[in-house]
């Protein structure tokens, strides 16, 4: 890191580290924040938030949007810090979690939306806390192999000064606080998440997902954590109904400007580029995300209209809203999850090829040969494409 480039910085202080300087932001609020050039910035990205969790206060059933967005969320999260896995794979792991060998990077996908999905379980009853950020942080990095980070005791916070960019820490692009300037840090970030100081929350956002960022408090997993902070935020305070809103797909496309604002709040306490940037993300995302719920309830619909066009059984519906969850199914998963014969999970699965809901998936490459998989490539589309 150019210690240089930083020490002027009113966004945190430099301390000596091992053969480096390391960066320790400063308590938020910043002192001088001014918010007078970004009020319709605002006021834009709060009606998008109010329109989006208009939408999941209409649901008549969550789980249609809920799954099928925490999902595309951990696959474009997991894709910034390098872990590539496609819908697919994520599909069949989640469907048959015993049964199939999938890839490291498929797990570790899988284990963002566990985490996702343990956050807004506890929010209830646990505050957002140092905490609760450990035991996300244990179920995100749950069963990774030692290559891939095992030998980190996911949960536990750093013991040891870590940095970002470079194998040697003299040629890091940043070098975040050490373990007990980190944790003192996260401390005062914590009273903030809680406190009240009168800025807009989506700008309290913006401001908390840099600073967790600046902190970097564990030795790995420390960007996804800090982007499942967002949802579990916006849930905490009650602008959001359901969690609907998801920015990391954003900031994937947009990557090296999302890295790039945050050093330079670091430093030279740019914070207003930053911000900007943020309420755009969380703009975009809201319109976006309102596009595919109404497309997928509009699916939904047409899907039902043709079953009862059919003259189906309720049992067929019931493996219409399934697939709203997982879109892939096998004859054996129809069986367990709808508790019937063998024959009438392959008939059903029949009668739902026949009506273009689900089609077979062409074995080949890593997918088992059998069972057979089938998926909802309508589905998959509507959450899969950007």
């Amino acid at each position: 890191m150019k210690a240089d480039e930083f020490k002027s910085s009113p966004s945190g202080r430099l301390i000596p580290v091992s053969g480096a300087m390391a960066f320790v932001p400063n308590p938020l609020p910043p002192p001088n924040l001014d918010m007078r050039n970004m009020m319709m910035e605002i006021e834009r990205a709060t009606h998008a938030v109010g329109e989006l969790s208009g939408i999941g206060r209409a649901l008549p059933n969550p789980h249609l949007l809920i799954r099928p967005f925490s999902r595309a969320e951990a696959i474009a999260s997991s894709k910034i810090e390098g872990t590539v896995t496609t819908l697919p794979e994520l599909l069949v792991l989640e469907a048959s979690p015993d049964k199939v060998k999938s890839r490291e990077d498929t797990k570790e996908v899988r284990n963002y939306t566990w985490a996702l999905e343990h956050g807004l379980k506890r929010i209830p009853e646990l505050p957002l806390s140092k905490r609760l950020i450990r035991e996300i942080h244990a179920v995100l990095l749950h069963d990774v192999s030692p290559e891939r980070g095992a030998q980190i005791k996911p949960g536990e916070f750093k013991t040891d000064q870590n940095w970002i960019g470079a194998r040697l820490i003299q040629n890091a692009r940043y070098v975040p606080p050490p373990p007990t300037e980190a944790i003192n840090a996260l401390d005062d970030l914590e009273k903030y998440i809680h406190g009240n100081d009168k800025i807009p929350l989506l700008v309290r956002l913006a401001l908390i997902h840099y600073q967790f960022e600046a902190i970097h408090p564990f030795p790995d997993g420390n960007g996804r954590v800090g982007r499942l902070l967002i949802p579990l935020i916006l849930c905490e305070n009650g602008v959001m109904s359901q969690p609907l809103l998801y920015v990391s797909s954003y900031f994937e496309r947009n990557y090296d400007k999302y890295i790039d604002l945050m050093l330079e709040v670091s430093r030279s306490g740019a914070w207003e580029p930053w911000i900007s940037f943020f309420l755009e993300a969380i703009e975009h995302s809201c319109q976006r995300a309102m596009k595919k719920s109404h497309a997928l309830q509009d699916l939904h619909r047409n899907y039902f209209s043709k079953i009862q066009s059919a003259r189906s059984s309720a049992l067929l519906g019931s493996l219409v809203d399934e697939l709203f969850n997982i879109p892939a199914i096998t004859i054996p998963h129809a069986m367990a999850k709808m508790k019937i014969t063998y024959n009438s999970a392959k008939n059903n699965i029949q009668r739902l090829i026949d009506l273009e809901i689900i089609s077979p998936h062409p074995i080949g490459g890593s997918w088992p040969a059998r069972p057979q998989w089938f998926f909802a490539d309508e589905i998959m589309k509507i959450v899969d494409t950007p």
